[in-house]
C-alpha cells in the first residue's frame, strides 16, 4: 500500500520552490469527473504567483513564508486524498477531500477546500504575525471571500437573502461567476510586500464592485457566515478568526476596516479572537 502521507509530503517538497510545479501539482488533482472543479482554485493560485508570494525564500524577490505554507497545506491534503486507498486520512481536511473524490459536488468541494485553507491559516498563524499589517488584512479578506462563496452554494439564504435562488449559479466553482467573489485582483495591489500601506489604504483603494461586495453584501452577514463555516467544516479553532469588531486573524480587528460608508454596524458576539502581531 502506498504511504499516502509520505508521498504527498514528498510531492509538495518537490514542487515547493517552483511556481510552475506548484501549478502543475494543483491542476493534476482535477481529473475525470472532478476536472472542472479546479477553476476557482487555479485562478487564485495564478494570482498568488503573479504577486510573487509563492516565490522561493531566497528568490528575487523572496516569497511569503505564510502564503507558501497555506498553499503547501492545500496541495498536501489533495495529494494525500488522491493517493488513499482505504487507508485512514491524516486529518479532517484530508477526510473531506476524500469525500469530494468519492462524490464530487460544489458543496463537497467547498467543504474540502475551505477545511484545508482554514487549517493552513490556523497552523501558520505565527508566520502570519511576521507579515506586514496590510498583508494580514488581505489574508482576512481572502478568507472572508472564500467562506462566503461556500455559503452561496450551501447556505444561499444566508448569503443572498431573497436572492437565494441565484446562490448555486453564482457560487459554483466550475463556473465563471464565482470569480466575482474570489478574484482579489480587483481589490488589492498585485505586489508583495505591501510596503507603506495599511488596512484603511487598501479599503480606500478598492474598486466599486469589490467594495460593494465586501461592505454591502458580506459584512452585514459576517458573524453568521463564520458560524456557518465552523459548523460545516467541523474544525476547532475557528473562533480565533473573528471577534466583536470583525475578522481578526493574526491582527487586532478594527471596526473601521470592516465597515464601508452606509453599511450597518455588525451584529456581533463578544470577542474571542486571539489576534496578535504588529498593529
Amino acid at each position: 500500500m502506498i504511504d499516502a502521507v509520505g508521498t504527498a509530503a514528498m510531492r509538495v517538497r518537490d514542487a515547493a520552490d517552483g511556481v510552475e510545479r506548484r501549478l502543475w501539482l494543483a491542476a493534476g488533482f482535477y481529473v475525470g469527473d472532478r476536472a472542472r472543479y479546479g477553476r476557482a482554485e487555479l485562478s487564485f493560485l495564478r494570482w498568488e504567483i503573479a504577486r510573487g508570494v509563492l516565490n522561493p525564500p531566497d528568490g528575487e524577490p523572496a516569497g511569503s513564508p505564510w502564503w507558501r505554507a497555506v498553499n503547501d497545506r492545500l496541495l498536501h491534503d489533495k495529494a494525500e486524498a488522491a493517493l488513499l486507498d482505504g487507508g485512514e486520512p491524516s486529518s479532517r481536511s484530508v477526510a473531506l477531500w476524500g469525500e469530494f473524490v468519492r462524490d464530487p459536488s460544489p458543496a463537497s468541494w467547498y467543504r474540502a477546500h475551505n477545511a484545508s485553507v482554514v487549517t493552513g491559516y490556523l497552523d501558520s498563524e505565527p508566520l502570519a504575525r511576521a507579515e506586514l499589517p496590510a498583508e494580514r488584512f488581505v489574508m482576512n479578506v481572502a478568507l472572508v471571500r472564500v467562506l462566503y462563496a461556500h455559503a452561496l452554494v450551501a447556505r444561499p439564504r444566508l448569503a443572498l437573502g431573497v436572492f437565494a435562488p441565484l446562490g448555486a449559479l453564482l457560487g459554483d466553482p466550475r463556473g465563471g461567476s464565482v470569480g466575482l467573489f474570489l478574484d482579489l485582483r480587483r481589490a488589492f495591489p498585485e505586489r508583495y510586500p505591501l510596503d507603506g500601506l495599511g488596512g484603511a489604504d487598501l479599503v480606500a483603494a478598492e474598486g466599486m464592485l469589490p467594495r460593494a461586495l465586501d461592505y454591502g453584501v458580506i459584512m452585514p452577514r459576517l458573524v453568521r457566515l463564520y458560524e456557518f463555516a465552523a459548523e460545516s467544516l467541523g474544525l476547532p479553532g475557528m473562533e480565533r478568526l473573528i471577534g466583536d469588531a470583525g475578522p481578526c486573524y493574526a491582527r487586532p480587528a478594527r471596526r473601521a476596516d470592516w465597515r464601508g460608508a452606509g453599511v450597518p454596524r455588525l451584529t456581533t458576539r463578544p470577542a474571542v479572537c486571539a489576534a496578535g502581531g504588529r498593529a
